[in-house]
């Protein structure tokens, strides 16, 4: 589920030699802008996720409504929402909600926000080629971790060409896990209340909280 090891060999000889990419870190900071200057943005996408070491496999689509610090996003049967300092996980199957500090979620917690900024933090980029997803053309920048202890072993960004826009995103864990988001809908500063991103235990009946 990996790519060939030697291709992440010759990755990492690349950073050692060069350090950060002024090709990609220039498409990367004009996404960044894009993205900061929305009030709020809404998106829909897919994804798949799999895991190499425990032979599973499983896909499913979502959305997502971000303002600000805050966010909302369902994907499956399973509800994260984010009012900047608390976190809620609803789980659905478990009948159950997690409560954390909103600072406190994991790497693989991806919520909408992080999403459509993960790379801002931690990482060095890497431009491999221009690519196409379907007939669209679009840049593909590969993210490698600074820290060694990062549960991240790397993570590939398709971004458009013509509109500057993220389109897919894959990201390999060292556990052997493989996640790929693909977006499919990315809408600009809809008008969205504060309180889609409250939880509202009365929606919820029969759940249990944990908070940590």
């Amino acid at each position: 589920m990996r790519f060939l090891t030697i291709l992440l060999t010759f990755a990492a000889f690349s950073f050692t030699s060069f350090g950060q990419d002024a090709k990609a870190d220039a498409i990367l900071d004009k996404l960044s802008k894009t993205i900061k200057d929305q009030k709020s943005f809404y998106l829909e996408f897919s994804s798949t996720t799999s895991n190499s070491a425990s032979d599973s496999k499983s896909s499913f689509s979502g959305k997502g409504w971000v303002k600000g610090d805050k966010y909302f996003a369902s994907f499956g049967d399973n509800t994260v929402i984010s009012n900047g300092m608390k976190t809620w996980t609803i789980i659905k199957e478990e009948k159950t909600v997690y409560v954390t500090d909103a600072d406190e979620d994991d790497e693989e917690s991806v919520n909408p926000k992080k999403l459509m900024t993960i790379w801002e933090t931690g990482f060095k980029s890497k431009y491999t080629k221009q690519t196409k997803l379907g007939s669209e053309a679009v840049h593909q920048i590969y993210l490698y971790p600074k820290k060694t202890s990062a549960d991240y072993t790397y993570i590939v960004l398709y971004i458009g060409v013509d509109n500057n826009e993220l389109k897919r995103v894959i990201m390999s864990m060292r556990d052997q896990t493989k996640m790929t988001y693909s977006l499919k809908k990315f809408t600009k500063n809809p008008s969205v209340e504060d309180s889609k991103f409250v939880f509202n235990e009365s929606k919820y009946p029969g759940y249990t909280v944990i908070e940590d």
